[in-house]
């Protein structure tokens, strides 16, 4: 008599890796990076972010002084006019300017969570970035200076964003979904500063102001656009209250800081007058 073999077991779905990677399975993924981040935010009890846009490529200080010194000393070593280094030299005393935001995101996000640590409201606030280097290893960094949790909201790319080493590393996350990501960046921000970057900065700040404009976010978010100097020469907002693309009360969603002392000052005090009580 023939011998039948016993059937192997299904794979469950939940446990189907082709099934799960698949397009008909994208909404479950979607899902995913939407629950998952929600219960390690609620285990953790976090619940305000103060959040941190800003360029990945731009570097400490001393970094930049270290790459100038380098080049330098190829100049030195040359003995002859070299063109291209010249160029380099150049374009490193561009960073060497650009170098002054990586440290004020870092002093800025050191004092706001040593201010959060003292509060006795029952409020944590939290800093979140984009989990990558420049401005968002600063501001995390400054969080972990002070002895406070902080969250980097990383982002699967082409050529990999690795995250910077200053996130705590419950609160380190990654994304495929560029739309969710922008969600939690936004659902419990309390705040927003906004730093010197590229198109991702541009895309993320603009998101936030049309939110706030068409009252998709209805309660106060303070935004600070950090370096006027910077923004004022990419970015002409007068201009579009002036040809009536957005009313002059457009212009209120947001402030201008150059200083550290300036952006602490204004928002310590917004968050403080909308988002804290004292414990009673």
């Amino acid at each position: 008599m023939k011998v039948v073999e016993k059937p192997s077991r299904p794979v469950k779905a939940y446990e189907n890796e082709a099934f799960l990677t698949s397009e008909e399975a994208r909404i479950v993924r979607i899902i995913s990076e939407y629950i998952e981040p929600q219960r390690r935010f609620s285990r953790l009890r976090v619940r305000d972010m103060i959040v941190f846009y800003g360029g990945s490529h731009i570097e400490p200080r001393e970094v930049v002084l270290q790459r100038m010194d380098e080049v330098r000393q190829q100049i030195k070593r040359s003995g002859r006019s070299r063109p291209e280094l010249r160029e380099q030299l150049k374009a490193l005393e561009i960073d060497l300017q650009m170098s002054q935001f990586y440290d004020d995101a870092m002093e800025l996000a050191r004092r706001l969570t040593e201010w959060a640590n003292r509060l006795n409201s029952g409020k944590r606030f939290v800093i979140c970035t984009g989990a990558g280097p420049g401005i968002m290893e600063a501001a995390n960094r400054g969080a972990r200076a002070a002895g406070g949790l902080s969250i980097g909201l990383n982002i699967s790319l082409p050529n990999p964003q690795p995250p910077n080493p200053y996130i705590t590393p419950e609160l380190a996350f990654e994304f495929h979904y560029f739309f969710i990501r922008k969600f939690w960046f936004v659902y419990m921000a309390a705040a927003l500063v906004v730093f010197p970057g590229g198109y991702g900065t541009l895309d993320e700040l603009f998101e936030v102001l049309t939110l706030l404009q068409t009252g998709k976010v209805d309660r106060p978010l303070p935004i600070v656009i950090y370096g006027s100097r910077y923004w004022k020469e990419v970015l002409n907002f007068d201009a579009m209250a002036k040809w009536h693309t957005i009313q002059p009360q457009h212009l209120d969603l947001f402030k201008f800081c150059d200083t550290p002392d300036e952006a602490f000052d204004y928002l310590t005090r917004t968050l403080e007058k909308h988002y804290t009580k004292p414990v009673r």
